[in-house]
């Protein structure tokens, strides 16, 4: 039962979904980005998945991570794997090539992310600090520091971590009591402790450089008196020579539920060098081009868990023996049937391979118009990818990751019994997925955001945009028969969900606890709706594919019997949150604080 790279998946959603082909022509950096390119850059990383890093997934896990006297010991062959991977170049697949990076599309690298994720999660977070530095430093930092900082990190001979919150402040980043005094020299002395920071000390590359949130003295309070500093393990000259080590040290590593073969770090800043990236005191807008980045790779996890999921309790499934079907035997030849005969497996298996493909396809949407941001262009159409990416960030990231940790849970089920038990790398799967809702900010707080800054922000027009394009694609497909009853419900969903949003936007008037108490119910109605646009989506191209590939209809059925099940055994869901978004605030606040517990 080892991942298997879903390469067939990968460039249906790619190319015959959302046209990946046509998309990459149009961009300065898609010249080299041909489909025969592509795919031979799949087909390779596929391999160092499947090959190298798969391989040591449950072993890392077992082994964890080692903390002594500040000094940190990753797994058994994590060392060996993560060489491999920065010496063939991995780490710099769509970075500059100015600065050593290989310059394709930024859109690839979700999708190496996504088969590094599945393979290997615990090692893949090794491997997200630098891709959030490496924006970081390229949309902030000076020239010098690009040099320096971003080279390295190309090169993935340093690595880097993002350094947010701290023991009192939680999210709530406007607390921070991490200090940043200013020296004679133009650094700055960083103190304070920073949690929760992932690959904070390791023992996989020279140098770890710190993307630090810090407070001036004479700083204004709350979030506009924060300011964004690197501060390198070790200091290092222009010429990336390292020297004197600074003054930050990882105080203990966090005893967690899963990803133990990643480091989850306390840092303790005494005095360290740092160095300023962007303006001061507005660092946060520097670190939200890091979390931002990091939203989405959080997203991409919840599809890597789905997945991952639906392959082990498929290959159980297939093969576990377990009573007769109730329509007759399905193998007479042996003493019972296999379980995927039975509706209820059946209904597991389907439920995770939806919401693994489903949330694949949100993710290359996104992943498209992250492309459109960075290199198009046209003004007008890099604006409108913008408020694309603003709007359906937060639900991709929440709804990816609540769905994804069904999915990982119902492949557990599957199993029985037997996905209790470790050897089955099920119930690792599951304390795996978990975190994805809670870091990069929860549930809760992306629903916050959607709703509040997003969709009453705007005044509905990020809805009004979307929803928009949703109705352009039903009005261009109504020509397919198969396709018009899932049409028919998404046009009335669309309509449902302009309509919800103007009635929370009237009740909010006359209570903001109704914008709170109804955000996470409407984050997933609007994660249910986008995906069945792509599931419509997907069963039009495979309408199409089976027209021009009649060699593989089995693949193109398979896509239509899932958009089926999507639309008539998930989507239903939606009539839940309406109704739970109907009810308001007032039962849920009604009730005083001291009558919680007697």
């Amino acid at each position: 039962m080892e991942y298997k790279a879903p390469l067939r998946d990968i460039r249906f959603a790619l190319y015959e979904v959302l046209g990946y082909a046509e998309h990459f022509a149009s961009l300065p950096r898609g010249e080299a980005a041909t489909p025969e390119t592509v795919d031979a850059v799949f087909d390779e990383f596929a391999r160092l998945c499947e090959e190298v890093l798969e391989p040591i997934y449950r072993s890392g896990d077992e082994e964890g991570c080692t903390w002594d006297a500040g000094e940190v010991r990753t797994p058994s062959g994590f060392r060996e794997a993560y060489l491999h991977y920065a010496t063939s170049g991995w780490a710099g697949i769509s970075s500059d090539p100015v600065y050593g990076g290989q310059g394709l599309p930024s859109s690839m690298s979700r999708v190496l992310g996504e088969m590094m994720g599945a393979a290997n999660t615990g090692f893949t977070l090794y491997t997200a600090g630098q891709a959030g530095a490496i924006e970081t430093l390229a949309a902030h930092g000076t020239p010098e520091q690009r040099d320096l900082y971003e080279r390295q990190l190309i090169a993935g001979t340093w690595n880097a971590t993002m350094c947010l919150t701290e023991p009192h402040c939680g999210s709530d980043l406007g607390l921070l009591r991490t200090k940043a005094e200013p020296q004679a020299d133009g650094s700055y002395a960083i103190s304070g402790t920073k949690i929760f920071i992932t690959g904070g000390e390791h023992d996989l590359t020279e140098n770890i450089v710190h993307i630090v949130l810090a407070r001036l003295p004479d700083a204004p309070p709350g979030n506009k008196g924060i300011s964004l500093f690197i501060v390198p393990k070790y200091l290092a000259g222009a010429d990336g020579e390292l020297s004197d080590r600074n003054r930050v040290f990882c105080g203990s590593i966090e005893h967690k539920m899963g990803i133990k073969a990643s480091a989850t770090c306390v840092m303790n800043f005494d005095g360290a060098t740092g160095y300023l990236l962007g303006q001061l005191n507005r660092g946060l807008n520097g670190m939200f081009t890091f979390m931002n980045t990091s939203r989405v790779a959080t997203a991409v996890q919840g599809v890597t868990h789905a997945e991952l999921g639906f392959q082990k309790s498929l290959a159980y499934a297939r093969e576990r023996l377990q009573m007769r079907s109730l329509t007759g035997a399905k193998n007479p030849e042996g003493p019972a049937d296999p379980i995927i005969v039975h509706p209820d497996v059946r209904r597991m298996l389907m439920t995770q391979k939806a919401f693994a493909e489903g949330n694949r396809m949100l993710v290359y949407y996104l992943a498209r118009h992250i492309d459109v941001v960075e290199d198009g262009q046209d003004q007008a159409a890099r604006a409108a990818s913008q408020d694309r990416l603003d709007f359906l960030t937060p639900v991709a990231k929440a709804f990816a990751t609540e769905t994804g940790f069904e999915s990982a849970n119902l492949g557990m089920q599957c199993l029985g019994g037997h996905g209790y038990i470790r050897e089955w790398g099920l119930e690792q799967n599951v304390r795996d997925a978990r975190i994805a809702m809670l870091y990069e900010g929860t549930t809760g707080i992306q629903a916050l955001d959607l709703l509040s800054r997003k969709v009453l922000g705007s005044g509905g027009k990020m809805v009004a945009d979307f929803t928009q394009e949703i109705e352009h694609f039903c009005r261009s497909a109504t020509g397919e028969p198969e396709l018009e009853p899932y049409l028919i419900e998404l046009r009335e969903l669309v309509d449902e969900w302009r309509a919800i949003s103007l009635r929370i936007a009237e009740d909010a008037e006359k209570d903001l606890e109704v914008v709170g108490a109804v955000s996470v119910q409407y984050l997933m109605y609007a994660g249910y709706v986008s995906l069945a646009y792509l599931w419509a989506r997907a069963y039009s191209a495979a309408l199409l594919g089976l027209a021009q590939s009649p060699q593989d209809a089995d693949f193109y059925r398979a896509k239509q019997s899932t958009a089926a099940f999507y639309f008539e055994h998930i989507l239903p869901r939606t009539r839940t949150c309406s109704e739970i978004i109907s009810a308001g605030a007032s039962s849920l606040m009604s009730l005083p604080e001291e009558h919680f517990r007697f």
